[in-house]
């Protein structure tokens, strides 16, 4: 499958007095969901109840890194709308134009978006009432009168409360149809990159969905005896992705990336609701937030079920409030259910390792991970009395790229990767078993855990410049012998570790082992 970046799924609270407003910030995220019919949240793959059935809405993945093709700027994307089968016409697949779809950036640490960028988008049909194709012939441009259904979008960036659209009317690149109707989609999706003013380039429309993982953890961890690893359950479904490329100065705090290196990150969606007046006359509403995305696996492997919904509706300046939310992070649920099913202990509980690494950024002074990498308080002109704990995918802007990136990224050393942004190749999934194993801590890998899901690249290689992205697939993910490659051939050969452990401790119990991983900075090493 796509190669996706882990999701980190624990958290920590340093200073217990700023939960005292627990109960109204959740109390508040609860009572938004009712404000108005079809509201949702949720974010990641369908990890939250009411955002299942709204896939429009539906943020799945979230990625920031130092761009590769130009390492003066940064790279944002994010994807909507899971699991699109490749020939799901004849409307396929349209990102919604009652949503705002966002990409927000604190620079100062507060939780707030200090700036965002929100793509709006318009439908346009040539002839709605003569004809129900998407296209009628073969497509070789976006303008072409063959392509029937078509968006376009407006580009807003907003400074707090002021706004300014960067461009109006962009063509977002279409779903791929198939190879009759869209012979050359690359030609197509080059089309849909336009330059930003003031530098940078924006991009919109359908690609490979880029995550990469065995989802039948959800199987009770693999089966509950490992033999449900190896295949890629995202392989060969596409997404909707918006996609940014922008000047690190026009990120950092002050425009001084040097002084003030490190940025939050995460992505939004809000839906316009509608209000009824005295008279009946339905008029517009406020705009509500329904789904929001950080660090990968958070909502969908922390936060406890009764609460997935509301957490989308907070903003990051929130989180550290909301008291059930907190207690998962300091007390997380998924190893004890490793230890439940396997007998890997748990390691020792307030996980403060994990608060670090997704609420206030990894540095000296934060907590017990000994390096200074990615939190705000790194920068020199940051206020650091308004700095709180807050989900945030945070990056710092001066590590550069790596040549060859590691898929466990800072944990193998590869400071450029996951948890320090994400890149399109992190692996997600194995990073957040390994932190919320305290691989982060100790300064090694867990060796029972080393083969993952085995699972450790995307099916099909990402792009080398904007926007990375792979193309969209075009054949049925049922399609028999044609379909994806769904088993990561490198995963299916890292078999042994894991599997031998298990045989040779009689099925399910294993020893935790101290010898493990040491080819990462961070955090303490046992002799």
């Amino acid at each position: 499958m796509k190669s996706r970046p882990a999701r980190p799924r624990s958290r920590r609270v340093l200073d217990q007095s700023l939960l005292v407003l627990g109960a109204g910030a959740l109390a508040t995220g609860l009572g938004a969901l009712t404000l108005a019919p079809g509201v949702s949240a949720a974010s990641s793959h369908r990890e939250a109840p009411l955002i299942a059935g709204d896939p429009r809405a539906d943020n799945t993945d979230v990625y920031a890194f130092t761009s590769q093709d130009r390492p003066d700027s940064v790279t944002l994307l994010a994807n909507w709308i899971p699991f699109e089968e490749p020939n799901g016409g004849p409307n396929f697949y349209a990102f919604g134009e009652d949503l705002r779809y966002n990409i927000k950036i604190d620079n100062t640490g507060d939780g707030v978006s200090d700036i965002t960028y929100t793509w709006r988008f318009h439908n346009k049909v040539r002839d709605a009432a003569g004809q129900f194709l998407y296209n009628t012939g073969p497509v070789t441009s976006l303008n072409d009168p063959d392509l029937n259904f078509r968006q376009v979008y407006d580009l807003v960036v907003s400074h707090g409360s002021k706004s300014k659209v960067l461009l109006s009317d962009v063509p977002a690149a279409p779903s791929r149809v198939g190879p009759a109707s869209m012979p050359d989609y690359a030609a197509l999706r080059n089309q849909a990159i336009r330059n930003v003013p003031g530098g940078g380039k924006t991009f919109a429309g359908q690609a490979d969905d880029s995550f990469f993982a065995d989802l039948r953890v959800f199987d009770l961890l693999y089966g509950g005896n490992l033999s449900e690893r190896g295949q890629d359950t995202l392989a060969g479904y596409n997404v909707n992705s918006v996609a940014l490329q922008i000047p690190k100065a026009q990120l950092a705090l002050k425009g001084n990336p040097g002084r003030n290196p490190v940025i939050g990150v995460w992505s939004t969606t809000d839906r316009q609701g509608v209000q009824v007046s005295d008279s009946r006359t339905p008029r517009p509403a406020p705009w509500k937030q329904v789904s929001r995305l950080g660090n990968p696996l958070v909502n969908e492997v922390v936060v406890p079920l009764k609460y997935k919904d509301a957490f989308n509706t907070l903003n990051p300046d929130q989180d550290r409030t909301v008291q059930p939310v907190v207690d998962k992070v300091l007390d997380p649920i998924l190893p004890k259910l490793i230890q439940q099913v396997y007998g890997i202990p748990a390691p020792a509980t307030p996980r403060k390792d994990l608060f670090e690494i997704y609420l206030t950024g990894i540095c000296k002074a934060c907590g017990p991970i000994k390096a200074d990498l990615n939190a705000h308080r790194l920068n020199k002109d940051a206020p650091l009395k308004r700095i709180v704990p807050a989900e945030e995918l945070r990056l710092n802007m001066t590590v550069p790229p790596t040549a060859d990136p590691q898929r466990y990224g800072v944990l193998a050393g590869d400071l450029a990767g996951f948890p320090n942004g994400r890149r399109l190749t992190d692996d997600a999934i194995d990073i957040s078993l390994q932190a919320v194993e305290g691989a982060a801590q100790t300064g090694q890998l867990v060796p029972a855990l080393a083969d993952g899901d085995q699972v450790d690249t995307n099916e099909v290689p990402f792009g080398t410049s904007f926007p990375y992205l792979a193309l969209p697939h075009t054949k049925s993910v049922n399609s028999g012998p044609d379909a994806p490659e769904r088993t990561s051939m490198k995963g299916a050969a890292a078999f042994g570790g894991l599997g031998a452990l298990l045989l040779g401790a009689g099925g399910l119990r294993l020893r935790r082992s101290r010898s493990g991983h040491r080819g990462f900075g961070l955090g303490r090493r046992s002799s």
